[in-house]
């Protein structure tokens, strides 16, 4: 099953990006690699349900199971001792990746509460864009009844590209609704 998105890049984004900064190589084209969903816990220390709850919902938001994410130093100030779980991620490839972003940009963004796009400098300078989420509940599989906690996550979009502008471009090819 080939999604909407991994077809338009073939057919719309892949020959105009090649237009646009001249490559000679189609391999040279930048895409998407992965995309990483990141939900840290703070409470997991005090909240074991809590932790379920999440890892429960970032499986039905991707459709794939999360990793728990873990401490990796103590610090004395959070009451955090060295492999606590803190979090839980999810790292998506493939298919599941692109029919993920495609819910992400049609269906879940213009759910967010006065939507004007998204950030456009969220770019780390290799071609990688972050962005944060404040709610689970913008995901039509979060029914509202069944969310305990309002948890926000963090969703990474790793590319090929080198530079910041061919993975700006690239994004907004596929569809991602930038602010002006």
């Amino acid at each position: 099953m080939a999604s909407r998105l991994k077809e338009k890049y073939v057919k719309e984004v892949a020959p105009a990006l090649m237009e646009k900064f001249g490559y000679k190589n189609v391999m040279e084209i930048p895409k998407l690699e992965k995309v990483v969903i990141n939900m840290g816990i703070g409470d997991a220390r005090e909240n074991p349900k809590g932790l379920e709850a999440a890892v429960e919902e970032l499986t039905l938001i991707s459709g794939q199971k999360p990793v728990v994410t873990r401490a990796k130093k103590s610090v004395a100030n959070f009451k955090l001792r060295e492999g606590m779980p803190v979090g839980a991620k999810v790292t998506l490839r493939g298919d599941k990746m692109y029919h993920f972003v495609d819910k992400l940009m049609n269906i879940s963004l213009p759910r967010v509460r006065d939507f004007r796009g998204v950030n456009p400098n969220s770019f780390d300078g290799r071609g990688n864009y972050a962005l944060g989420i404040k709610e689970q509940l913008i995901y039509p599989e979060i029914e509202y009844d069944k969310v305990d906690k309002v948890r926000g996550m963090d969703i990474i979009f790793v590319t090929t590209a080198k530079t910041d502008e061919e993975a700006r471009e690239l994004l907004k090819l596929l569809g991602m609704p930038f602010s002006k």
